[in-house]
């Protein structure tokens, strides 16, 4: 009986070391967030041993039980009509509202779910209750689009999807056939979608024949940037639940179809090292130290090695892609960019890429707002629904969609 006891208080310690992460005093629900962590972790870690057995690959087997635990929830309303469709090849799903008397046309967002460009899916709950709420609150019509995802394609594939079922959306007798007024279109996205957002608002804005534009975009903590992964975010950061700094690197070789063998290099800024002449026109486009305030660069200092690896960037191209990486964009192209909102998160390593492209897009003229939460961490808005619902969740997507409506 004793020895049952030994043992017993043996695993009970062992959780709590596995669970128990150093957290800021400033995060909301620190406890929830530790044990939604460790979920993850220990999830990750079986899919990787999956992989690692060569049983199948560990993206694959995430997904499949991401949507094995969504089947346990039940996400409808009766106020939206819910439908899926397809977009120029590209499958989406639209949300409308119920038409109101007197009403001529309504407002739209086009919205692209997260995930590392390899995770999740407009369909699940998380994204299927985000939409559902935006469409209700906003009497808009949203359209959720579902891109294809890693490892089945890879970069720039989720892009050209997202770009294709957007400009079809934008066709004049597209959005006549579901009411939308052509003057009031959004474009939003989070963390990976965000990425997407920003990369096909930037290329709507180039296309000379495009007849409708988008009036806003909204892009909630996005991925905008390979080029630095020593910004002070990356830096304070780097062990945060849900969004390590190792994790983004790896979604990032996932992305490119990279090898994963690049991610310590990668990691100590060797891809853009002093000596890599492909990435010196970039340089001054992301000078964290003259884009960010000084309360989010502290005491951090750059990381830029003075002698890399070049063969990286000749590897992967597209770590300098404005496609993939839209903060590297020129600022003829930022000065074309329409009204802007960032929301980004102080516990997030992705936070100075959200507040330096803030700082591009005012600095090149445009309207920006710049949604901070110091509470806050990656991921949070979709976390609204029971087991992982968060006060930061409701107070972010409240903030987000308040914007929306006073904006759109």
């Amino acid at each position: 009986m004793r020895a049952a006891w030994v043992l017993l208080a043996a695993v009970a310690a062992l959780s709590a070391y596995y669970v128990y992460l150093p957290l800021p005093g400033t995060v909301s629900d620190p406890w929830k967030l530790m044990l939604l962590d460790a979920t993850f972790r220990v999830v990750q870690q079986t899919c990787h041993l999956i992989h690692y057995l060569r049983l199948s690959h560990h993206l694959i087997v995430l997904n499949y039980l991401i949507f094995t635990f969504d089947k346990l929830k039940s996400v409808s309303s009766e106020d939206i009509n819910i439908t899926d469709a397809i977009f120029d090849g590209v499958e989406v799903r639209v949300f409308e509202p119920p038409a109101k008397q007197d009403e001529r046309l309504k407002r739209s967002v086009v919205y692209i779910h997260g995930g590392g460009w390899a995770l999740a899916s407009a369909r699940t709950s998380l994204y299927n209750n985000l939409c559902r709420i935006m469409a209700e609150s906003l009497n808009a019509v949203v359209v959720s689009v579902e891109y294809r995802l890693v490892p089945e394609v890879c970069f720039p594939e989720q892009f050209y999807d997202a770009l294709r079922a957007t400009k079809h959306f934008l066709q004049p007798d597209v959005l006549a056939e579901y009411s939308v007024d052509p003057s009031r279109i959004a474009i939003s996205g989070d963390s990976a979608g965000g990425n997407l957002a920003a990369a096909v608002c930037q290329q709507l804005s180039k296309d000379e024949h495009l007849a409708v534009r988008p009036k806003l975009q909204a892009l909630i903590y996005p991925v905008l940037q390979a080029f630095d992964f020593n910004t002070p975010s990356y830096q304070q950061n780097m062990n945060m639940p849900v969004l390590p700094r190792y994790v983004m690197i790896n979604y990032w070789i996932d992305y490119f179809n990279g090898n994963y063998d690049l991610a310590h290099s990668l990691l100590i800024n060797n891809h853009t090292a002093l000596d890599v002449s492909q990435a010196l026109s970039f340089r001054g486009h992301l000078n964290w130290t003259s884009l960010l305030p000084s309360s989010f660069k502290k005491n951090y200092k750059p990381v830029i090695q003075t002698t890399g690896k070049a063969e990286i960037i000749q590897e992967i191209p597209a770590l300098l892609d404005v496609r993939a990486a839209p903060l590297l964009a020129d600022n003829e192209t930022l000065q074309l960019q329409p009204k802007t909102y960032v929301l980004t998160c102080e516990n997030d390593v992705l936070r100075d890429d959200g507040v330096m492209y803030a700082k591009r897009l005012e600095n090149a003229g445009v309207e920006v707002t710049l949604d901070h939460f110091d509470d806050c961490f990656h991921g949070c808005m979709i976390f609204t629904i029971w087991p992982t619902d968060f006060s930061a969740g409701i107070q972010t997507r409240n903030s987000y969609i308040k914007w929306l409506d006073e904006n759109l």
